[in-house]
């Protein structure tokens, strides 16, 4: 016969598991001289922080898949004791298989990604499709897609997720459908507004149709045919909602472009 207390035990240990996740791994440091505390990218969860403990041991099974840009199945334990803690201890991570390793020249882009995620999304806050857009660049970028347009993409996505882009087939203020004709510029405190020297309203409404009811690929297409302009625009837009804070990767970019320059 089990103890009183023993059904209470069991049920509370049952308590502190959850499902696997699929998950990325955004970022990760030192936390002693055998663990690390690992930022993933889950889809159900968003991003979550855990604590792998022995990852760094040669023997542990979390050393050779604590990867960025591959997929995992992760197992978590509920948070520590103190259930205010934003730490969960990581269960189990196994590699899910079926994504190329990125090229080197994908690897800019790739931890470029990162970074958004990492500074414009609140941890526990899920974007399934999101997630889904992410996984997706991933496989651009290892086939050798379009490297701007999939940011491009991505950017779109981010930023509509997050509720920080309009409606793209509207002027904001006033809620009248663009004109194909006319031009219009996406504007951080206004939307979208009527400006000379804004993209066409064809190319608006195209990126809207694609946001709503295209896929990755639909996107990306989109985006294509109007990316300077439309990089200028996601650019401001982006900044604005960061507020002070800078992308390395794109400073870390920009120096080796001029690098290669002076070379």
């Amino acid at each position: 016969m089990t103890p009183a207390g023993g059904g209470r035990r069991a049920a509370s240990a049952a308590g502190r598991t959850a499902p696997p996740l699929l998950a990325y791994v955004l970022h990760r440091y030192d936390w002693s001289e055998s663990s690390l505390i690992v930022e993933l990218y889950t889809r159900a969860l968003g991003r979550v922080v855990v604590a792998a403990k022995g990852a760094k041991r040669p023997t542990s099974n979390f050393r050779p898949v604590l990867l960025p840009f591959q997929p995992l199945q992760v197992l978590l334990g509920r948070t520590p004791a103190d259930e205010r803690s934003e730490i969960h201890a990581l269960r189990s991570a196994e590699w899910v298989g079926g994504a190329p390793l990125l090229p080197a020249a994908a690897m800019f882009p790739a931890y470029y990604l990162n970074e958004l995620l990492l500074k414009m999304l609140a941890r526990e806050d899920p974007h399934a499709r999101l997630f889904d857009a992410y996984a997706a660049a991933l496989v651009a970028l290892a086939a050798d897609a379009d490297e701007v347009a999939m940011l491009r993409a991505f950017e779109l996505t981010l930023l509509r997720e997050l509720g920080w882009l309009p409606e793209l087939g509207l002027v904001t203020v006033s809620a009248e459908p663009l004109r194909p004709e006319a031009r219009y510029a996406l504007q951080a405190e206004s939307g979208l507004v009527t400006h000379a020297a804004g993209l066409p309203g064809a190319a608006w409404i195209a990126l809207e149709t694609a946001l709503a009811q295209g896929g990755p690929a639909a996107l990306r297409a989109a985006c294509l045919p109007v990316e300077p302009a439309l990089r200028a625009a996601l650019r401001a837009l982006l900044h604005y909602h960061l507020g002070s804070a800078a992308l390395r990767t794109r400073q870390v970019w920009q120096g080796v472009q001029r690098l290669s320059d002076i070379r």
